[in-house]
């Protein structure tokens, strides 16, 4: 017979005690790992591992799954920003077992259950609860890496409102990183076309290219932090200027907390290249 914590390991790390009962688990095998610190109560009938991620823990205490944000970081997924809170989902029928606490819940339809929410319900929670930017950036971020597949992607455009069913179609599979889907959204809302991930020969892929002529490049931390990324860089842009491409090369920094002189630089780019034709 496996032991709690083995089952537990293949169920996200928590569960109900009836669950472990379906394995055959008494109740005093439950108390013996416990006793032996394999597994800890996280409340009346609900055990985790001691590895668990706090805020899963913290999301089962309050009598639900751990959704939006931080359930989007857990998941792997690229997040704009962080939430101070714990949101958790209860389901549409769900009752909270906290008082007093700081959790925000989430009484959308369906069944929450305990853990990590799955990843269609949390970017479905994301754009109920965090803005456009936040959902769409994470959305590319999953699909990039493959964690939603086009048949989610369908599922996740029918359960949101009408009104924003534009951002799922806008998103791609090819993002190299949620700041460059970050810089396309808002480069979109503001009426230019970008061609995305364009390969020009001696320079190599680019992220974006607007008119035939701009280069625009969302740069990661990595690329601040690495001498021999900035050099490269470098390298490429000289290359793209001798092709006749003007290069904008923003970081993470100006395009999260800087976009008024991000937005600025790019219209005067663009204004130019129209002047010149």
């Amino acid at each position: 017979m496996q032991s709690a914590a083995f089952i537990l390991a293949h169920h996200g790390g928590i569960a109900r005690g009836t669950l472990l009962g379906q394995y055959g688990l008494s109740r005093r095998m439950l108390h013996a790992e416990l006793n032996a610190g394999r597994i800890v109560r996280v409340r009346q009938g609900v055990f985790a591992l001691p590895t668990t991620a706090p805020d899963i823990i913290t999301a089962a205490e309050h009598g639900g799954a751990l959704t939006c944000r931080r359930a989007l970081r857990l998941h792997g997924v690229w997040v704009l920003d962080d939430d101070p809170q714990i949101h958790v989902w209860l389901g549409g029928r769900g009752r909270s077992h906290h008082t007093d606490c700081e959790c925000t819940g989430h009484y959308h339809a369906g069944t929450a259950g305990l853990g990590l929410a799955p990843i269609e319900d949390v970017l479905v929670h994301a754009y109920r609860c965090a803005s456009d930017e936040v959902f769409f950036a994470a959305l590319e971020s999953a699909l990039v890496q493959r964690k939603v597949r086009r048949a989610g992607l369908a599922r996740i455009r029918a359960r949101i409102p009408s009104h924003g069913r534009w951002l799922v179609d806008l998103a791609r599979d090819d993002a190299d990183s949620g700041l460059e889907s970050l810089l396309r959204l808002r480069v979109h809302l503001l009426g230019i076309t970008l061609e995305c991930q364009v390969e020009i020969p001696t320079v190599g892929r680019v992220d974006f290219v607007i008119a035939g002529r701009l280069i625009l490049e969302a740069d990661g931390r990595e690329n601040h932090e690495s001498d021999t990324k900035r050099h490269s860089d470098r390298v490429r842009d000289a290359a793209a200027s001798a092709l006749g491409y003007e290069t904008l090369r923003f970081d993470y920094a100006q395009i999260v907390h800087d976009w008024p002189s991000v937005e600025a630089a790019i219209i005067a780019a663009v204004v130019r290249l129209h002047e010149r034709d």
